[in-house]
């Protein structure tokens, strides 16, 4: 019974210090988005602000136009959720339940994607994209983002194991191809696909590489850009203004939070799903 004790401790003490790790940073960012100028400055860290002060928003939300980059953030991020949803769950039933010459060798292809980061090919993007004059446009963040090699495959696994007599069924009962998937199948398969709408929103939310590539304006600048340009206006000095970049880094991070805290059972159950077949 000792040893047991001693076991359920260790594991409390490890987890409770992985937690720490983790919360730190978030912690730090919200309590310095409160701090003033002058206690950013200090030379010896506080742990707690001396006094709490909403002038780091006040200054942030008056002096850049943060509700034009959230409303940014906001329209591409829903347009690539949408349409890399769309491709991702007929492209999983394709290779779930379709039956076409070469589809474990196309699916291979699919996930040598997952490997290669959009560093290696946003040469290429960048060009399409310029001589389409869709740089400084919605259209131009979204498009790129159309199709995810993962999830692809993590709606796959989770279209593997729907037996095929549900859908023989509504065949049947005379539904066609598309509202097979999307009246059948999906909704078998909710976990997953809501892990996925999640996972890909918070994707386009955080999106900084690409939009940096061809974002220069305003009018089209995300948040996370926007950030960035908080960051520089005091001549890369950052520590002057520490207080206002957490303070635009806690908005931009409020509605991912609120994302997963209202769908983590989702998201759990998504993963698990996901790696049964």
């Amino acid at each position: 019974m000792s040893r047991k004790k001693l076991n359920k401790a260790l594991k409390t003490l490890f987890a409770s210090l992985v937690m720490l790790v983790i919360v730190f940073p978030l912690y730090w960012m919200i309590i310095t988005s409160f701090k003033t100028t002058d206690e950013v400055l200090l030379s010896t860290p506080t742990f707690w602000p001396k006094t709490f002060n909403l002038n780091a928003y006040r200054n942030v939300l008056t002096h850049y136009p943060v509700f034009r980059y959230l409303l940014n953030t906001l329209v591409v991020t829903l347009g690539i959720v949408v349409i890399q949803s769309l491709t991702a769950i007929l492209a999983a039933y394709g290779f779930s339940k379709g039956d076409f010459p070469g589809k474990n060798i196309v699916f291979l292809f699919v996930l040598g994607a997952m490997m290669i980061p959009i560093q290696v090919t946003f040469i290429p993007i960048y060009v399409l994209i310029s001589k389409q004059g869709w740089l400084n446009s919605y259209i131009g963040l979204i498009l790129p983002e159309a199709a995810s090699a993962y999830s692809i495959f993590m709606l796959r696994q989770s279209f593997l194991a729907v037996d095929n007599s549900y859908l023989e069924a509504a065949e049947v009962d005379g539904l066609d191809r598309f509202r097979m998937i999307f009246q059948v199948l999906v909704p078998m398969c909710q976990p997953t696909v809501v892990t996925m709408v999640i996972l890909s929103f918070i994707n386009g939310w955080n999106a900084y590489f690409w939009p940096k590539m061809i974002i220069t304006t305003d009018k089209a600048r995300t948040i996370s850009l926007g950030i960035a340009d908080i960051r520089m206006s005091f001549l890369s000095m950052e520590a002057l203004n520490m207080n206002q970049i957490m303070a635009a880094s806690c908005i931009a991070a409020l509605p991912i939070l609120l994302l997963f805290l209202l769908f983590q059972r989702y998201i759990l159950t998504g993963f698990s799903k996901a790696a049964m077949k």
